[in-house]
């Protein structure tokens, strides 16, 4: 063994840091240089977040009026509008209205305040997952997120697809395009390739854009709409048609307002919107007073986004639905089969409504405001995509590097849409209850997340009332499921193949540093700084697993130590112990104090792992003192497979060769390495 305390040499020198991307940098040396195409698909990839919410730094050239930011979350949450009122017809009939209703009043008075709250705890863009994993630490924590990040990825994806596929039920429907009828899934498939070609180039931020769809499709609806009620005024017999319709099924208007109830689940696609309202919190404007810490002006503005949202949604999703069902025969609401087409205003029902009575100019028009808002939706949900996996999975360790990337991340995300456009054939219908399901399981989260928080300060009128909200989602959630399978069949695919990837990425990954920084307090700098001083000595680190934690401990360790690895008496040493805090962390920082046992001078750190941590503390030495330090362990008793997973799930096991190996990837070069001695 070399037994060297000389100055680490100047050259080769690793480019290491504790921040360094896989515990720092292999030198050029000893890394073949990627292709051209490789460096092209992992250009762009930003460091890693430290946490889900944590304050972004402050950046007000990239802030917006909240007005403009709705218009950002509107792509998404309006164009909803494109296919809503049509499947609203087709799933309660006469009753859309009524079932519109309770989903507007549910969004006023159960959704718009629980968003509210989230907006207030989550400041910093992280929306309603992060509020539960605080409020769930450990492995359950991160299992539980990793299956709403599941739920997440069926929403956004089916996002991408249904909006796609709506986008494409105005073209074929449109008089002058109508000869593309039957070519739907080739249609969707190209829309998707679009979307996924743009993201690819790089897609910046596009607010302004979305200022102008926004604003000219809420502007169509209004003309489309308004001519509607022109036309019920003008045509009063639709009224009593309507009224016959409905009692002809419900002898009461009670028996109406429970079928409405039993209904609005499968209507509760309308609900979208309001997570994405939180996500894009950063852009908001606030104040000049507000601070990382305390952003009262943003979460103000935020609530009114939000506020602003839900209420042009419910009274043009009111009104759209009162227009189509009166003056739309129902049979055109008729999904597609194998056998025969769908009805001319199913999808689109907004549309036929355009055509039939302003034209097929306007028309037109209102179908090209459609389809290009309906894309962006999808652009927006491919931005949802790329922001929640970098935001979660790389820090649990449950995903490879270079998912840090956009481009290998869009690559697979439009692979996936493909596959769900073919096997739904690229019908709206079909991928409703799929949709509806990603929505309503992330926003049931977020009111068990709400609830939870507002329970545990002892709000009790708060807690019923979120509580209530709580079970009316949770029973919406379990109504669409129950109905429409296939929503949860594809969030699970999702889940399995997320928690699959997560650990065999986990146990891969579990030699890399994963310390993002070292701190040491006063007191441990001082007792490095000193025993440093001794320069024919060097820093001897003997790493102790505290039992007692008293002066006989640390008197029989450091006997043992002296005499098994020949540590003479006049070298001063320093004892390590590390207490791993939540092993379910990946990374994190290590926090290092110093305490004085009775002349007995221990190093006590906390991380998520103890080899990595004792790792980081010999390199952060070498770097700092400009020695190699030396490191003392003592091997372990038990079975290997048992420390393996000792080591996986609750960050310990047998330490010394861990610490070897975790040395070894982040400095390649061994005459820069800490040396370490392992007796026993």
């Amino acid at each position: 063994m070399i037994d060297s305390d000389s100055p680490v040499p100047e050259t080769p020198v690793s480019d290491w840091s504790p921040d360094s991307l896989n515990g720092g940098p292999t030198p050029s040396t000893q890394r073949k240089p990627p292709g051209a195409l490789v460096r092209w698909l992992l250009q762009g990839a930003v460091p890693e977040p430290r946490g889900p919410y944590e304050a972004e730094e402050p950046v007000k050239d990239h802030t917006h009026p909240w007005w403009k930011v709705m218009c950002l979350t509107g792509v998404d949450y309006f164009s909803t509008l494109g296919y809503q009122p049509g499947i609203a017809a087709l799933a309660a009939g006469a009753l859309a209205p009524l079932a519109t209703l309770v989903l507007v009043l549910l969004t006023l008075f159960g959704a718009l305040p629980m968003y509210k709250r989230v907006a207030a705890q989550s400041p910093h863009g992280d929306g309603s997952i992060s509020m539960l994993e605080r409020l769930l630490p450990w492995w359950q924590g991160k299992l539980f997120v990793l299956c709403l990040i599941g739920f997440v990825a069926t929403g956004f994806v089916i996002t991408i697809t249904l909006s796609a596929a709506d986008a494409t039920a105005h073209i074929t429907e449109n008089p002058f395009t109508h000869f593309l009828h039957g070519q739907e899934i080739l249609i969707t498939l190209f829309l998707i390739a679009l979307l996924g070609a743009v993201f690819m180039k790089g897609f910046g931020e596009a607010i302004g854009i979305a200022v102008a769809l926004v604003g000219i499709y809420i502007f169509l609806n209004i003309i489309v709409i308004g001519s509607g009620f022109w036309q019920i005024l003008h045509h009063p017999e639709v009224l009593p048609h309507w009224k016959e319709s409905l009692f002809a099924s419900h002898s009461n208007v009670l028996g109406m307002v429970g079928a409405a109830l039993l209904l609005f689940p499968k209507l509760a696609l309308g609900l979208s919107g309001f997570e994405t309202g939180v996500v894009v919190m950063p852009l908001v404007r606030g104040k000049s007073s507000d601070t990382p810490q305390a952003p009262t002006g943003r979460i103000e503005n935020t609530c009114k986004l939000l506020t602003t949202a839900a209420l042009i949604m419910s009274v043009l999703l009111i009104c759209s639905s009162l227009v189509t069902t009166l003056l739309i025969p129902s049979e055109e609401f008729r999904a597609a089969t194998e056998t025969s087409p769908g009805g001319a205003a199913n999808g689109r029902a907004l549309a036929y409504v355009a055509h039939k009575y302003l034209g097929n100019g306007f028309g037109t028009i209102y179908d090209i405001s459609t389809i290009t808002i309906l894309w962006f939706a999808g652009a927006s949900a491919m931005a949802g995509l790329l922001n929640i996996v970098p935001r979660y999975l790389p820090r649990y360790g449950m995903a490879p590097e270079w998912t840090r990337a956009n481009r290998p991340l869009v690559l697979i995300f439009i692979g996936i849409c493909f596959l769900v456009t073919i096997i739904f054939r690229a019908d709206v219908d079909e991928q409703a209850g799929a949709y509806a399901t990603g929505v309503l399981a992330l926003m049931t989260s977020a009111t068990i997340a709400v609830t939870l928080s507002v329970y545990r300060k002892k709000a009790l009128a708060a807690t019923v009332g979120f509580g209530l909200v709580t079970l009316i989602f949770t029973y919406t959630t379990f109504i669409n499921i129950k109905e429409r399978p296939e929503g949860l069949k594809i969030a699970g695919l999702f889940i399995l193949a997320i928690v699959l990837i997560s650990f065999i990425s986990r146990t891969w990954r579990t030699t890399e540093l994963r310390i993002d920084r070292v701190e040491l307090d006063e007191t441990a700098q001082r007792f490095i700084n000193e025993a440093n001083a001794i320069k024919s000595h060097g820093l001897r680190i003997i790493a102790n697993k505290r039992d007692m934690g008293d002066p006989r401990e640390y008197a029989i360790k450091e006997d043992r130590q002296r005499e098994d690895s020949h540590i003479p008496a006049s070298y001063p040493i320093l004892f390590l112990e590390v207490h791993v805090r939540d092993a379910s962390d990946f990374s994190g920082v290590m926090q290092v104090t110093g305490v004085e046992i009775e002349g007995y001078r221990v190093l006590r750190a906390e991380a998520p792992t103890v080899p990595n941590a004792i790792a980081a503390l010999l390199l952060h030495l070498r770097e700092t003192t400009g020695r190699r330090p030396h490191g003392y362990f003592a091997w372990s008793e038990g079975a290997p497979l048992l420390f393996m997973l000792r080591y996986l799930f609750f960050g310990e096991g047998d330490t010394a060769p861990v610490t070897r190996e975790v040395l070894r990837k982040a400095e390649p070069d061994p005459g820069r390495r800490p040396i370490l001695h392992v007796d026993g």
